[in-house]
């Protein structure tokens, strides 16, 4: 996915302005790409300029803040991009190399590593679970919502696998 595609997603749901979209992003697609504020206003501009997106007419007052909303073209280009194919991307993750890392040079304080990695998977999963009992409990979901669900089963299942992972490497660690 890329920051662009996130922010049209994010307008299409809800017209917002760029601090509401940095809101929200923190709250929900964030989990899955996360965009600083700084990155999610300067992809604002880009996408107005190419005319995908439109600031919503307001009435003029000082302080208010900009909403966006997506333009026909806007919302083509979210559809192209959603049919494209794309590869699975390669897995980057520091952890993991510093694991491979400490099979030639020693494990040094990893194991302290790992068990923080372990909590946050867990305050991680805890934090999903929860808001899948809160927004997607109801046995007669949309289809947006089911298809909603199903990427937050996905960060479910991620946190689940890494919670497993972790653990069985803490085994290879006696000195903890």
């Amino acid at each position: 996915m890329s920051l662009p595609h996130a922010i049209l997603t994010a307008l299409l749901e809800k017209p917002s302005s760029g601090l509401g979209l940095t809101r929200r992003f923190d709250k929900s697609i964030g989990y899955f790409w996360s965009a600083t504020h700084q990155q999610i206003y300067r992809e604002l501009a880009k996408l107005e300029q190419s005319g995908f997106i439109r600031p919503l007419p307001q009435q003029p007052s000082r302080g208010r803040k900009r909403e966006y909303e997506v333009l026909p073209a806007g919302r083509a280009e979210l559809t192209d991009w959603v049919g494209r194919t794309e590869d699975p991307r390669a897995v980057r993750d520091p952890l993991l190399l510093r694991m491979r890392a400490a099979a030639v040079v020693g494990t040094q304080d990893l194991g302290a590593e790992l068990e923080r990695h372990l909590h946050l998977h867990r305050d991680q999963l805890v934090k999903y679970l929860s808001i899948e009992e809160r927004d997607f409990s109801s046995p007669d979901l949309s289809a947006e919502s089911r298809l909603q669900h199903l990427v937050l089963r996905a960060g479910i299942d991620l946190e689940r696998y890494w919670i497993a992972w972790i653990t069985e490497a803490l085994r290879e660690f006696p000195e903890r």
